[in-house]
């Protein structure tokens, strides 16, 4: 099992969002970024964990966990021109956009603030922390997932 962070702005898809669809699940759908791609298409496998962190709000933070329900697979909403994800440049006979299943595992009492994981000298390494990190998809190491889920309570 590998774990990971899935960066979102609550504006437009939260946790709250997460856990009042069917089966307190969706699709991870509109990244637009290669590298991120290349996580979900090739690197993100079933049952791996996900920490969901709110970006571009008042509190910035892990809100709480998901779970991988389905593995990297076409994301069609870069084929639907009505989509704010549509890529006029996907081809379908070679997409270039993928997207995983999540589902709702829990939700932390409090938002576990950047600060405060910024303030943890332990997670100093933590690839959420380095200058000039935009990935809206990384991994997490094991080490810094128990960190994380201590520090949650």
């Amino acid at each position: 099992m590998n774990y990971w962070l899935f960066k979102t702005e609550p504006d437009a898809f939260g946790i709250n969002d997460l856990i009042e669809r069917p089966q307190q699940t969706e699709h991870w759908d509109g990244v637009r970024n290669y590298q991120a791609r290349n996580f979900l298409r090739n690197e993100i496998k079933l049952g791996d964990q996900v920490f969901l962190y709110h970006s571009s709000c008042d509190k910035v933070g892990i809100a709480g966990i998901a779970e991988v329900m389905k593995e990297g697979y076409v994301d069609h909403t870069q084929f639907d021109p009505d989509s704010k994800y549509y890529d006029p440049k996907s081809d379908p006979d070679k997409p270039r956009w993928y997207m995983v299943d999540i589902r709702f595992k829990r939700k932390f009492d409090h938002i576990l603030s950047l600060q405060e994981i910024k303030a943890n000298p332990a997670l100093a390494d933590m690839q959420l922390v380095q200058k000039g990190n935009r990935l809206s998809v990384m991994p997490v190491t094991a080490g810094e997932w128990k960190i994380l889920l201590a520090m949650a309570g």
